[in-house]
Formats: structure tokens, C-alpha cells, sequence
């Protein structure tokens, strides 16, 4: 089908103002436009309505590490335990932040009616793999040793992440599989799991230019992320190479329009056929990065509330398990 018209809208805009490729600025000059797209844009009316947000420093491998805390506007029990999500943006490992995903953050909070710790962990190329999932596993052993104050479960622990932030949600996850603490779903939006340059993907091919997200940027993210001589199919890098059998139940979503989407694809098939639990949804029409496009696209609230209900249901159920 053809991209959704409103999307398409903002794609044409876009051309319009012919911006400079991300694969051609510098990574400063890079996370300034993002944020200015990101937030700049976003007026506080805007916003994904929580009960409450609250900025708290974590210990880092490193040092201190910024994380955003969301509580939800709750209709269950107010005394119930809720389930606690440890929230990794996306960016490419290059830019975004708390700030640039906070709707995206508010949308996992309240369509999941779970707590939400949304993460700033350190980008590239300032620390490279594995630095960035060295903060994202440190976060995820915060988050255990302090669930009684959080979300107050500590058997509905999870991750969830978006693109750069999917990539290190699923690498998370099997390092909780392997060390712990035990994570009970994952919620990898449109991630990136395969860095391997060769990998039989068509849709890095039809989808390399023109919408959003481009082959080159990825070219681009990838050569800031990982050192030089890094294996690119490193389990620890390109999940898609893991041995996933006993890792927790994921919920994938993929776009039509996004050189990823065939990626995304082969992992949630992976998964399953590794016998894992794995719901996959494909959203014809729409491109990288949708999760935040629902204020333009009406396809693509849709999707974010799709997305997050079936998260939601994985994350509930373990409640009564």
C-alpha cells in the first residue's frame, strides 16, 4: 500500500527543506537538529498525559546516569503492584535522549499502565559498544534493586526501546536471560538487530532512500557505535546472532517503510522458532519512526496503541501467572 497520506505530508515537508543528511553532519550538529525536531516541536499540551514524572540520578558503570521516572494515570487497584519498564530510546546510538523520546516514554506508561523509567545512557561515538549496553544493563539492576519503590513487582520486570534503543533492549534481555535479574517481556519497536552489511534484506534496499530513515544514516550510526575491529555479528551487537531460546516473551513491531523492517522481521521469527513467545505486528503505510508520529498520523496512533496493548497484555497476565 501506498506510505499514509499524512506521513507522506510530512516526508514531502522534509524534501522541501532539503535538511542535510544526518550521514553528513557531525554527531553534535546531529543531536541538535534531532532535538529540535523532537522537542522543539512539542508544545506541553502536546504531550501523553502521566500521574507524574520525576528526574533521578542512577549509578552508572561510569558514573551517575539521568533517568526519567513515569507513573501512570492508573484505573486498576490503586494498592495493586504495577509492572516496571526500563524505557531505551532510540537514535542510532548517536543522538536522542530522555527529552527527545518523553511522549514516547508517556505513550509506553500510560497505554501499558505500568511505571516507566526511561534511561540516558551514553552515546557514540563518545562511548562505544558495548558502553552504551554497559549503562543500559546497569539501569536494568537499578531498577530491580529499587522495583519495591517503583512499580512494586518484582516479577513484571521488562524493557522495552525503539530502532537503537530496540537493539539494546533485546541484548538486555539476553544478558537477563543469562545473569539476571528475570525480565518478563520485551517491547522492541522497529529495532535494529543485524549489523551484518551483507544481510539478505530487501527492505534495505527499497526502503534505502526517501523515507526518514536512510541507508546511509545507518551506515553512518553504525560507523560511530562500533570500535574499530568489532565483530558486527557479535551476539552482543547484532542480537539476531544470539542463541535466544529461553529469552523473555517479545512483542515486535516493523513498518512497511523502513530499511529495518526485514531485520525486525527475521528476529521475530527467530524468536519463534527458538521457542520463544513472540507477537508480531507489520504496519503497512508507515515508516521509521512512527512511534512518535501519532500527533500528524492518525495510522500511527493506531499502531502506538496496538503496539502498546499488546505489550500491556504480556506485562498484566504475569500478574495472574
Amino acid at each position: 500500500m501506498p506510505v499514509d497520506p499524512q506521513i507522506q505530508g510530512m516526508l514531502d515537508l522534509l524534501a522541501h527543506f532539503d535538511a542535510p543528511p544526518l550521514s553528513g553532519s557531525t554527531p553534535e550538529v546531529a543531536r541538535a537538529g534531532f532535538e529540535q525536531m523532537t522537542t522543539g516541536m512539542r508544545a506541553p499540551e502536546m504531550l501523553t498525559t502521566v500521574a507524574s514524572t520525576r528526574d533521578v540520578s542512577i549509578p552508572g558503570p561510569a558514573g551517575p546516569l539521568m533517568a526519567r521516572i513515569y507513573r501512570p494515570v492508573t484505573s486498576r487497584a490503586g494498592s495493586d503492584p504495577l509492572p516496571t519498564v526500563l524505557f531505551l530510546h532510540g537514535g542510532g546510538f548517536v543522538v536522542g535522549s530522555v527529552e527527545s523520546h518523553d511522549n514516547q516514554a508517556r505513550g509506553i506508561c500510560a497505554g501499558t499502565e505500568s511505571v516507566v523509567v526511561s534511561l540516558e545512557y551514553r552515546l557514540a561515538p563518545e562511548a562505544q559498544w558495548p558502553e552504551p549496553l554497559d549503562d543500559a544493563y546497569a539501569g536494568l539492576q537499578w531498577i530491580a534493586e529499587h522495583v519495591a519503590e517503583l512499580g512494586g513487582d518484582s516479577t513484571r520486570l521488562a524493557l522495552a526501546g525503539d530502532s537503537a534503543g530496540g537493539n539494546l533492549a533485546a541484548v538486555t534481555a539476553l544478558k537477563a536471560r543469562d545473569q539476571g535479574p528475570a525480565v518478563c517481556a520485551q517491547f522492541l519497536i522497529y529495532p535494529a538487530v543485524d549489523f551484518n552489511p551483507e544481510g539478505p534484506y530487501p527492505s534495505r534496499i527499497d526502503n534505502a532512500t526517501g523515507y526518514f530513515l536512510t541507508a546511509d544514516d545507518m551506515m553512518w550510526f553504525g560507523g560511530h557505535y562500533l570500535p574499530q575491529g568489532a565483530d558486527p555479528l557479535h551476539p552482543a551487537i547484532s542480537p539476531l546472532h544470539a542463541k535466544l531460546e529461553g529469552v523473555a516473551p517479545a512483542v515486535v513491531l516493523t513498518a512497511e517503510f523502513d530499511p529495518l523492517r526485514d531485520e525486525g522481521e527475521a528476529y521475530a521469527a527467530a524468536l519463534s522458532a527458538a521457542g520463544v513467545e513472540v507477537h508480531h505486528q507489520r504496519f503497512d503505510g508507515l515508516i521509521h519512526g512512527f512511534f512518535d508520529l501519532g500527533l500528524i498520523s492518525k495510522a500511527s496512533a493506531t499502531a502506538v496503541e496496538v503496539g502498546c496493548a499488546e505489550f500491556s497484555a504480556l506485562l498484566h497476565r504475569s500478574a495472574q501467572a
